[in-house]
């Protein structure tokens, strides 16, 4: 393993990249990392929700909130971090007539990871998603379990069962079904604070998101809409054959407790572990316990091999 004294003390840096799809798409990664991005102790791709782009999640600065960038936190822990902006947000192509379904997601996340191998070397990621983008980091790691070293699901939903955010959304379902986007703004990032449990993020904080995310986005696909309201279950936890992680906010109402472990007794590999994080709601990065947060996935991707696999 690469001594971690000199990288987590040399400056992090953060450098843009394009990586292309089928299509024309053009796919927008960000990367930081500490020193030489090719002698890391590991690779995280950080794959975000259904309302947001890669930046605003994993990216944002707050002033006195220390660590407030997921991705420079990690990067100081010694790894290269990258997000990627999927197909229809952020900064990635927006104009073809798709509305971004959970298995494009995937698609990208395997654009995305094709791109980074052939850059820094052919090691398999850590991989961590966020709600739709956990469904869609799963479908992944379904898909490519050679390229996942370790998976780390946070947010997420199985059949959505017992899912009162999602009972909710379902009302809205006849309109998503005729629209390729949906209006963003910051009244709904709000929304997305104020729905499970209040106090659970400062205010600053979520007033620093909300503004990172309309510089983006002044609408989103709905394709994850349609698919977490309508095709539940869209990834099976018998094909997720890799290390897997489930991190569960305390207060999330997308992410039923019943269901994911449900999910969670049916993944085959026994290098899994299920964790309940206190005082979290939905968006775990810009909680208030988002140390807690970083703690627990720090100590999943720098988890010995087992020796010992019987």
């Amino acid at each position: 393993m690469h001594d971690m004294s000199e990288a987590s003390s040399a400056a992090v840096t953060g450098t843009e990249h394009w990586a292309a799809k089928d299509g024309g798409v053009k796919l927008f990664l960000y990367e930081k990392a500490a020193g030489d991005p090719g002698q890391t102790r590991g690779t995280i791709l950080f794959v975000h929700g259904s309302s947001m782009a890669g930046q605003p999640t994993f990216d944002l600065h707050v002033p006195g909130r220390p660590s407030s960038s997921a991705m420079e936190h990690f990067a100081g822990l010694g790894y290269d971090c990258w997000a990627v902006d999927m197909e229809g947000y952020g900064r990635s192509t927006k104009d073809r007539d798709n509305n971004a379904p959970i298995a494009q997601g995937a698609d990208d996340c395997y654009a995305a990871a094709l791109y980074i191998q052939k850059l820094r070397g052919n090691r398999p990621l850590m991989v961590y998603g966020i709600s739709s983008g956990a469904l869609r980091a799963a479908m992944f790691a379904e898909r490519h379990p050679e390229m996942v070293a370790r998976l780390a699901l946070d947010a997420m939903v199985w059949t959505g069962e017992g899912s009162p955010t999602l009972a909710e959304r379902k009302k809205k379902l006849p309109d998503f079904l005729t629209i390729n986007r949906r209006p963003m703004s910051k009244a709904f990032i709000h929304s997305v604070f104020d729905r499970d449990h209040p106090d659970t993020a400062d205010r600053k904080v979520i007033e620093a998101f909300a503004d990172a995310v309309v510089a983006l986005d002044d609408s989103v696909p709905t394709g994850t809409y349609v698919d977490m309201c309508s095709k539940l279950p869209v990834v099976n936890p018998l094909n997720i054959t890799v290390p897997t992680l489930i991190m569960r906010g305390q207060h999330d109402g997308i992410a039923a407790m019943e269901d994911l472990l449900a999910f969670f007794a049916k993944l085959p590999n026994p290098d899994k572990q299920f964790t309940v994080m206190s005082g979290i709601s939905h968006a775990s990065f810009q909680q208030k316990n988002y140390m807690t947060v970083y703690h627990i996935l720090a100590s999943w991707f720098a988890q010995p091999e087992p020796v010992y696999k019987g």
